[in-house]
């Protein structure tokens, strides 16, 4: 006769948080206050928990903000996804990237900046967990932005002598440097009109 095994009780208490709500909350202190002004009692009060909780889910402050930065990467990239879909004209990607760009440099989303941009700032050459991130993410968006470009030069709408894999870099550069020009609010006008002259400039 076979001896049953009792099964085995899971330790400690179940969590009782949304973890990825938490990221979230976590993400826009760091957004908002940078790494290194960012303290532990304000990520307590953003995600409602405990000294223990906090630190039982995700070990310590720099690990919570690597799971806060890959959260805000998997959002910028799912958001390319959707503006270079396949299914659409590739130079109607390229403008809505640009014009999602210029979106997020107006008004009060310009002043807050981005958190990438920021984070590459205070952190990229002396953290090498987040240096490693930001390179992956500019690395993607600059593939995401030369298969756009290479499909509009398929259809015949690149100007001749553009090569895509360079003219993607100099996009990429330009709509982080947007980024930072938005801490100054522009005019959401004068930042569309550069944004337009730039693309005009590779498209026929």
């Amino acid at each position: 006769m076979s001896r049953q095994i009792p099964a085995q009780l899971p330790r400690g208490r179940p969590r009782t948080f949304d973890v990825e709500a938490a990221v979230e909350r976590a993400m826009h202190v760091f957004w908002s206050r940078g790494y290194h002004a960012t303290a532990l009692p304000d990520l307590l009060r953003a995600t409602k928990l405990s000294r223990g909780s906090l630190y039982a889910a995700f070990g310590d402050k720099h690990s919570l903000f690597l799971r806060a930065l890959d959260r805000y990467i998997t959002d910028a990239l799912t958001r390319m996804d959707m503006e270079f879909d396949l299914r659409r004209e590739p130079v109607d990607g390229l403008r809505a990237f640009l014009s999602g760009y210029v979106d997020r440099t107006s008004g009060a989303n310009g002043r807050r900046g981005c958190l990438l941009v920021a984070t590459a700032m205070e952190m990229a050459g002396r953290d090498a967990e987040v240096g490693r991130r930001i390179a992956r993410f500019f690395k993607a968006m600059e593939a995401r932005v030369a298969d756009a470009l290479t499909r509009a030069r398929t259809a015949g709408k690149l100007v001749d002598g553009v090569e895509p894999s360079s003219a993607a870099r100099i996009l990429v550069c330009f709509v982080e440097g947007l980024r930072v020009v938005g801490k100054t609010s522009p005019p959401r006008i004068t930042s569309q009109a550069t944004v337009d002259a730039l693309l005009d400039r590779f498209m026929k």
